[in-house]
């Protein structure tokens, strides 16, 4: 069989983030995105898919208590421990106000109907009202003896009425005409949420005294109290129309008309982590959930739910846990008319630090997943959406791994710090078998890859078993104790990882006593000891064509071995830290790590080179899964991030080809405008083609133009913004060299005058570019300011040298000819030598006889000192123009 191509690179795709680590959330109107504090940031979420659309940082140290949405969701309301409130633009995610107004913490916020108050009470006891626009107070409220926790405006907006309720167990409610307090109603404990009837005249409140209050708002009275035997922390009105609704109607038509027409329906959810049904005028639960979907461990300080919300559209209800878990719940009426709940999704906002994970199936269609916490979190890797938890453990769990079983059932196999393994039945979602006998933290499991009838499992006590699958039952309603085949002391130190060889006959342990060895299975007898790292192994893996096993070691390296006599024939050097896993890709040809440098690696196992490094994690890379089918990559460490990873060399291949026939097409078209003289066209062009050199040759050519003002500003004026970023980086560079700078001022003087302030500013990066700019450009203007003075310098020296003559002294008349007075003008200017003056005087002052005897010599001096004339002459008309 041929050998598959080499992967060459691959694409991350974040999978799982950190969204919610507890506290303040707010739903958007059309539930189509949630905003949850997340340490010192705002995550947007998109609630479909739990990816992060955008972040608001709010500062270091910023703990965020509050937030509250404006009715059309432009607007997002937070406050924190700083005090300080501020409005964000979801828009531009920028902050376009805030101010401060509480002496402590905020505690609650609720924005008005109109979107032009906004309430907020806090650990001062006060509740405050502000006007959004302005950032002022409008409304100042004292009276509770307690941290004000909860706060509401009533829906109606022809009620100007505010409800705030406080740890001192009062709810008191608030004129905002008046001003003033017009009720107090009481409750034995925490005041937690309120809820408003549909018609306006009925609230119900909830406290953690167990118990919901309903009050007649028209003379603020108790008509009635629901005992509820469990600490609540939300209660929500069922409109008449929606779903629940529609499900509570049916079930309750035995009940009279009369009381019908004046009961309310409400919802319940608390420390129970139970979702419950209320009648108001019966106060009775109409429904209660069977089972909790809270998969911690509930006690008093880590309570089952700890907010609700009822979402528009029929979307159903949103129930948020204490672990961070957005459960989505959608009611359904049965054929017995009874309703019932179905888990529609389920969002994890953390996940704390992910120790290993798997994919599960054929198709790969999910991912295992385990974190610090005793169960298993199994995701749906299309929707992102943790599709069931596989509950059981009383302790973390620190490894699983997974196979397709010859019946084809996926099985999933996990070992706990509580020192028992477990077997699971993925479809059926139950634990099939337990095995009990490590005395210490099973830190490795691993199926069978061949038969898959027994796994091994290894453990901080520092033994290997291999467990068998006699005796179990698929359909058994109780789990079976699993038995151990055989066992043995493997290591001096914790084992840390175990393989299983393709053909079953083989199994690897490597241990934090620095070896790895090989035993023979099934009665796990010693083969090889491989010895060679300077500290612990991490991972091994067996490969799947050759006799060899691939080991990562937290000395920085990773090893192939011989299994037949343990001798080292690889070595892999590159990571900067320890690496944590290892495996092999592309039928054992390439191998693919990582490690607590937080990076990735893909090296080939031939020339032991490294293709290629990816950074996607901030933290330890602890878990590694590789897909059997597609060897699509999964990769989670202590970031609590899941990042997927596809191979993309075929796509890169062909995005690269298509690059460059798109750029053999556009450079033909480049041409094409320049011969057409269609310079707008060819600067785009080049633009698109990030062609610097070209471009500034376009420039340059313009400038040559006669219009080329004209034609460089048209030019300009089609550009877009990034367009001209690109273009200012361009003329960064341009203006640093003396040859090119002249063109670049140009340019740049263009720029500016045809974009308004505003825009540049708008710019990415403008401030940067500008500082690269400005520098070279005053280095350019100094240098032109020195050649114009030394200009008028030089002006003056050919002036006092008479080469240059003033206007008036240059008259030429009409009736000579230009050459001819030029000529006669600069030759009277010339002074000839004294030795020709000195001669031309002696002749006229000796006698005939000696001039004739010495008329040759004379005319030989005349002649030669004309030369001399002429010469000057010349010299000096030759010189005017280039000086000028």
């Amino acid at each position: 069989m041929a050998t598959p191509p080499f992967k060459k690179n691959y694409r991350c795709v974040p999978f799982l983030q950190q969204f919610y680590e507890g506290g303040a959330f707010v739903v958007s109107s059309d539930a189509s995105f949630i905003a949850c504090a997340c340490g010192d940031s705002i995550k947007i979420v998109d609630a479909d898919t739990a990816a992060i659309r955008s972040t608001v940082e709010g500062g270091e140290s910023e703990v965020f208590t509050a937030l509250a949405l404006s009715p059309n969701d432009e607007f997002l309301f937070s406050a924190g421990h700083s005090r300080q409130i501020r409005v964000w633009d979801l828009s531009t995610m920028k902050c376009v106000r805030s101010w401060k107004g509480h002496d402590g913490p905020v505690m609650g916020m609720n924005c008005h109907l109109s979107g032009g108050l906004l309430a907020t009470a806090g650990a001062d006891r006060k509740v405050l009202v502000w006007d959004v626009d302005g950032g002022f107070c409008t409304h100042y409220f004292t009276g509770h003896k307690g941290v004000v926790s909860s706060i509401l405006f009533h829906p109606d907006p022809n009620k100007q009425l505010l409800f705030s309720g406080s740890e001192d167990g009062s709810v008191r409610v608030w004129d905002l005409m008046s001003k003033k307090c017009i009720a107090t109603l009481g409750h034995e404990s925490t005041v937690t949420s309120f809820a408003i009837s549909e018609d306006g005249w009925t609230l119900l409140s909830a406290g953690r005294d167990k118990v919901v209050n309903v009050w007649n708002l028209r003379n603020y009275s108790c008509k009635k109290t629901v005992l509820t035997y469990e600490v609540l922390e939300a209660v929500l009105v069922i409109k008449s129309g929606s779903d629940f609704a529609s499900c509570v109607g049916s079930s309750s038509q035995k009940r009279k008309e009369t009381s019908v027409s004046s009961e309310i329906y409400f919802i319940t959810v608390g420390e129970r982590g139970v979702v419950r049904l209320w009648s108001s005028e019966s106060a009775v639960c109409l429904f209660e959930q069977k089972s909790s979907d809270v998969s911690t461990k509930m006690d008093e300080q880590n309570m089952g739910f700890t907010a609700a919300v009822l979402l528009p559209s029929d979307r159903g209800l949103l129930c948020v846990t204490a672990d961070q878990q957005f459960i989505f719940y959608s009611p359904v009426k049965t054929l017995g008319g009874e309703i019932s709940l179905t888990t529609s999704k389920r969002l994890i906002g953390y996940n704390e630090e992910i120790v290993d994970m798997k994919f599960l199936g054929d198709d790969e269609q999910f991912l295992a997943v385990a974190t610090n916490v005793e169960h298993i979190r199994v995701y749906d890797v299309a929707s992102m959406s943790c599709s069931f938890i596989l509950a059981g453990h009383t302790d973390i769990v620190l490894c699983l791994d997974s196979c397709v079983s010859s019946s084809g059932t996926t099985l999933i196999v996990t070992g706990s710090k509580d020192n028992n393994v477990r077997l699971w039945e993925a479809e059926s979602k139950t634990c099939i078998g337990v095995g009990v006998g490590h005395m210490g933290a099973v830190g490795a499991v691993a199926f069978s890859k061949k038969r898959r009838d027994f796994f091994v499992s290894g453990s901080s006590d520092r033994t290997l078993k291999v467990w068998s699958f006699d005796g179990l039952s698929e359909d058994a309603n109780k789990p079976i104790n699993l038995k151990a085949k055989a066992i043995v002391a493997a290591h001096d130190k914790d084992i840390n990882s175990i393989a299983v060889a393709p053909n079953d006959s083989l199994v690897c342990s490597g241990s934090q006593d620095r070896t790895a060895c090989v035993w023979r299975l099934p009665d796990l007898v010693s083969v090889v000891v491989l010895r060679g790292h300077k500290r612990g192994i991490w991972s091994v893996e067996f490969s799947p064509v050759d006799q060899c096993v691939v080991t990562a070691s937290g000395d920085k390296t990773i090893k192939i071995w011989a299994i037949s006599d343990g001798s080292c024939l690889k070595t892999f050097e590159g990571h900067m830290s320890s690496v944590l896993r290892a495996s092999f890709l592309t039928r054992g040809t390439q191998l693919v790590s990582c490690g607590a440098d937080g990076s990735v690696m893909l090296w080939t196992v031939k020339t032991e080179e490294r293709i290629a490094v990816y950074d996607q994690h901030e933290d330890k890379i602890w878990a590694l899964a590789v897909g059997k089918k597609t060897e699509m990559l999964a990769t989670g460490g202590s970031d609590a991030a899941v990042n997927l990873w596809y191979d993309s060399t075929a796509l890169d291949k062909e995005e690269a080809f298509r690059k460059e026939e798109e750029g053999v097409l556009k450079g033909q078209e480049l041409e094409n405008a320049v011969s057409d003289a269609d310079y707008a066209k060819a600067i785009q062009i080049a633009f698109d083609l990030r062609r610097p050199h070209r471009l500034f040759e376009l420039f340059s050519e313009l400038c040559s133009k006669n219009d080329y003002d004209n034609h460089v500003g048209k030019t300009l004026g089609a550009l877009g913004k990034e367009d001209f970023r690109l273009l200012f980086e361009y003329l960064r560079e341009w203006n640093t060299k003396p040859k090119l700078c002249h063109v670049a001022q140009f340019v740049l003087f263009r720029a500016f005058s045809i974009l308004p302030p505003t825009e540049i500013t708008e710019i990415k990066g403008i401030g940067e570019l500008l500082e690269g700019l400005i520098p070279y450009s005053q280095r350019h203007f100094s240098r032109i300011d020195r050649l114009v003075r030394s200009s008028f310098l030089l002006d003056y020296t050919l002036t006092g040298m008479s080469v240059i003559q003033p206007e008036t002294d240059t008259k030429i008349s009409s009736d000579e000819p230009l050459v001819d007075t030029d000529m006669k003008t600069r030759t009277a200017d010339v002074v000839l030598p004294n030795e020709y003056t000195d001669e031309q005087n002696e002749t006229h002052d000796e006698p005939e006889d000696k001039a004739l005897s010495k008329k040759r010599k004379s005319k030989k001096s005349k002649s030669s000192a004309k030369k001399k004339a002429k010469g000057v002459a010349y010299t000096e008309v030759a010189a005017v123009p280039l000086a000028v």
